[in-house]
């Protein structure tokens, strides 16, 4: 396909799938919001705590080791309609690797649950309906593996639609099927409701996909015959994604320990109770994330796969163009992935100086105003405060990851798995020592994740700027262009001061609306005065990207 054709297409698909993502991930956010509101006043923190932690990151185990490797690699695989015979016979390659997460997924989830039931307290597992539970979450899990050939191939035919149905689809049956499980059903069947409801949630996706696959729904592994240099091969994998898939699936599991530490130390560490409230703050404090920053890290993950496709040498071509157009190509795809990834920091980085400016001050209020009486007694609120820095760690370090899983070799994976090696040992190490230590408790494997996220950041920001300067271009990638000016930064740094002298001043007054309407319009004034320095000093960077994607359309 000529890139002239190509590269708008998918930019505007990638556009398109981005603000879907967000809409997506609102409405979801919202009912599962709502939701909780509800169950967290139906059910116990114990209940709550065993479901939210224990149950989510078995479901998180298996799908993360099974699928994340293999569908990050895919993500690199041709896109496009073209229908000659190469191309039938890259993508009945392609559809073979799509089957290893189904392949992958049954032992690894066999061997997950027997790992999980055998080590799990006598607290846990003594919860009526506890191995039922187990076993629906597994069956869950499994559900959603078999509609992975179908998630995989729509993602490479740029058919995002298909995704932001069948999830939305999917989010409505599942808390529409626990809620009516917990209201309708005796307080010990809480456990299997939250199953059901995982269950209804995977099921919904195999069936969605399925759907929009019926055209063709031949997912059955199948060798070609390939002719490479006047030599003949039968292969059932194409060679260069297949070894790029293990390669990243190996990694999957020292990135799903860093991922999701907080969880498997919280689950291993803390009573029940406290991964109650554990799990109540993180839901409340990863919203923003989960609506904006997850689907932005997906939509970046594809349009930069896609984007670095014509740079990255470890991709099977699709096509070949003479040597001076197929340089300009390069050219225009690394200015490209340039402008978007430093145009995302530069917004992270606004992010953060709102977060670290307006959240300690106003969190006791929120806390106090959302969180149930019951849990103001646990971990949650201390859990809140660290959150303030945690969400935009996390927002850096997702889109340079997703630029890492775009553009790295199999030899750039195996470097990062051996520095990632260190940092689980560095985690552990500090999430124990301020947890027990220094008596932070869960508040502190937070802080242990935070500093995890940050030299994981910066592990991918180096790789960045080495893949830029080895193409010739690493002026595209200077730092400063993440950081807003001098003027922002004084703003920001004066309204901290003020609202942190307001609260302050309302430190003894009642945690209510009404009696902090003072502090609450200290802060209002102060918002408005950095979001406009912002809009101010920044209107010329957002215009020039404006005008760089209009172009690119």
């Amino acid at each position: 396909m000529p890139s002239d054709t190509k590269a708008p297409s998918l930019l505007s698909a990638t556009l398109a799938s981005g603000s879907s993502l967000v809409l997506l991930q609102l409405f979801s956010r919202v009912i599962t919001f709502v939701l909780n509101q509800a169950l967290v006043r139906l059910v116990s923190p114990q209940v709550f705590g065993t479901t939210s932690i224990q149950f989510e990151l078995l479901l998180s185990t298996i799908l993360f080791l099974s699928r994340e490797g293999v569908r990050n690699a895919l993500l690199r695989a041709p896109s496009g309609a073209q229908e000659s015979q190469d191309r039938k016979a890259t993508n009945r390659l392609v559809t073979n690797v799509s089957l290893l997460p189904v392949l992958l997924g049954i032992p690894t989830a066999l061997f997950s649950a027997f790992v999980y039931l055998g080590t799990s307290s006598s607290t846990t597992s003594s919860q009526p309906h506890f191995r039922t539970s187990v076993v629906l979450y597994v069956l869950a899990a499994f559900f959603e593996l078999l509609s992975e050939p179908m998630y995989i191939r729509t993602q490479n035919e740029l058919r995002f639609n298909v995704r932001i149905r069948a999830e939305g689809t999917a989010v409505l049956l599942k808390t529409m099927t626990t809620f009516l499980v917990l209201v309708g059903a005796q307080e010990e069947w809480a456990l299997v409701a939250f199953a059901l409801g995982q269950v209804a949630y995977g099921l919904t996706m195999l069936l969605s996909f399925a759907i929009a696959c019926r055209d063709n729904l031949d997912f059955r592994p199948r060798r070609v015959t390939v002719t490479k240099h006047d030599h003949t091969e039968s292969l059932l994998f194409e060679p260069a994604l297949f070894k790029l898939s293990i390669a990243m699936t190996g990694q999957s599991v020292v990135k799903h320990f860093l991922t999701e530490g907080d969880k498997f130390l919280v689950s291993r560490l803390s009573p029940l109770a406290d991964q109650g409230g554990y799990a109540v703050a993180a839901n409340y404090g990863s919203l923003i994330a989960r609506i904006v920053f997850q689907p932005i890290e997906e939509t970046a993950r594809v349009f930069f796969s896609k984007t670095l496709s014509v740079a990255s040498p470890d991709i099977p071509p699709s096509e070949t163009k003479p040597d001076g157009q197929q340089s300009q190509a390069q050219k225009q795809a690394l200015h490209t992935a340039a402008t978007v990834l430093l145009t995302l920091l530069l917004a992270f980085t606004h992010l953060l100086l709102l977060a670290v400016t307006f959240g300690p001050p106003f969190l006791p209020l929120a806390a106090a105003l959302l969180l149930p009486r019951k849990y103001l007694a646990t971990s949650a609120p201390a859990i809140l405060h660290v959150y303030v820095y945690y969400i935009p760690m996390m927002a850096f370090n997702g889109v340079l990851e997703a630029f890492f899983a775009s553009a790295a070799s199999p030899a750039d994976l195996r470097a990062q798995s051996r520095w990632m090696l260190l940092f689980s040992a560095g985690f552990v190490g500090a999430a124990v020592g301020l947890a027990r230590g220094l008596g932070m408790g869960d508040a502190g494997l937070v802080w242990a994740n935070v500093a995890n996220l940050a030299l994981r950041a910066g592990y991918a920001w180096g790789f960045v700027r080495r893949f830029f300067e080895e193409r010739g271009v690493g002026e595209v990638v200077r730092w400063r262009r993440a950081v807003p000016p001098v003027s922002v930064l004084t703003v920001f740094a004066a309204a901290a001061a003020v609202v942190r002298a307001s609260a302050r001043k309302y430190g003894d007054v009642p945690m209510t609306l009404g009696a902090q309407k003072g502090h609450l319009a200290t802060g209002v004034v102060c918002l408005f005065a950095c979001l406009l320095t912002c809009a101010i000093s920044e209107r010329k960077t957002v215009g020039q990207l404006l005008a760089s994607l209009r172009g690119a359309r």
